[in-house]
């Protein structure tokens, strides 16, 4: 599902401003989707030349002219047709992991500073998750924030549970024969 649709849909739950919709991603599907306010502005814009969304501007003191949005008939129409389509497979994008994919060639202090750094993120985000849950949601809502509140708590546990696996290569590396040049040196420069 792109931008565009997910805009939709959000639109489908409330009448939202660009902000208010950037926060949505913030919170509800910042598990699975990313978005910033360079590729939600143009999707509303795009949504409103075609008919699939109104907006109106109301007047806020002291401020510019807020812009709300709201769904038309046509863009409900569409947005339910997006649900008809079958999702296409789910993708995972991680920075965190792609690093851990040469550890080897990282010193192990820094390399336990990311897995730390990892695992309050994730920890504040299921934290963050379950207050979400504490408030009475719709099921929808409930399964989401569920299956990404697993999704943390797995990779919460699997980190803990196997973060010796590269650390102590890391250390082997620095410590072994030769340790200094080649590959696991723990180097963060070029030779």
């Amino acid at each position: 599902m792109d931008i565009r649709t997910l805009c939709l849909g959000l639109l489908t739950l409330r009448e939202s401003s660009g902000y208010e919709i950037k926060k949505a991603f913030e919170s509800e599907l910042a598990p699975f989707y990313e978005a910033s306010f360079g590729s939600i502005y143009p999707a509303l814009g795009r949504l409103t030349e075609e008919g699939l969304v109104s907006r109106t501007e109301q007047a806020q003191e002291k401020r510019p002219d807020k812009k709300v949005y709201r769904i038309t008939s046509a863009g409900r129409l569409a947005f339910l047709d997006a649900l008809a389509e079958p999702p296409s497979r789910d993708r995972t994008r991680s920075d965190f992991l792609a690093i851990l994919l040469f550890a080897d060639l990282l010193p192990a202090r820094h390399l336990a500073g990311l897995i730390d750094e990892r695992l309050a993120a994730h920890q504040s985000a299921a934290r963050q998750i379950k207050s979400e849950l504490a408030a009475t949601l719709p099921a929808g809502r409930r399964f989401v924030l569920g299956h990404a509140l697993a999704l943390y708590e797995a990779a919460i546990a699997y980190v803990e549970e196997n973060r010796h696996l590269v650390e102590s290569e890391a250390l082997l590396a620095k410590a072994g024969p030769g340790s200094g040049s080649g590959s696991g040196s723990g180097r963060l420069t070029a030779p």
